[in-house]
């Protein structure tokens, strides 16, 4: 049984920092790409960073220079970073595994993040 189970989102000034993490279980994390998305109300849900097996990064342009995306294989859990943050990062914030054609495919529940001006 896959489950991923985000946490670490709260509110928080503009300006300042946050660390979401993503614990997963039922998946073979060492082998799977991951990536952070976050659903504005109103908006469609949108890819925020992507890390691959390797370690390869992708950041979106609106994030790039803030967020960043980090992974640590001994204990299942993917993380994000927030630096800078804007009262548009408000979102929920959602982890999921990504298949091999860059489709998310298990999501977790999402944690809110909220970031007043």
């Amino acid at each position: 049984q896959v489950q991923l189970v985000e946490s670490g989102g709260g509110l928080v000034q503009a300006g300042g920092s946050l660390r979401l993490s993503c614990k997963t279980s039922g998946i073979n994390f060492g082998i799977s790409a991951m990536g952070w998305y976050r659903q504005a109300p109103g908006k469609q849900r949108e890819l925020v960073a992507r890390i691959t097996t390797v370690f390869k990064t992708m950041y979106a342009d609106s994030v790039k220079g803030r967020f960043t995306i980090s992974s640590d294989n001994a204990k299942n859990t993917l993380y994000l970073k927030l630096n800078s943050l804007k009262p548009e990062d408000t979102a929920v914030y959602y982890c999921a595994t990504i298949d091999t054609e860059l489709r998310p495919r298990y999501w977790g529940q999402g944690t809110q993040v909220t970031v007043s001006s």
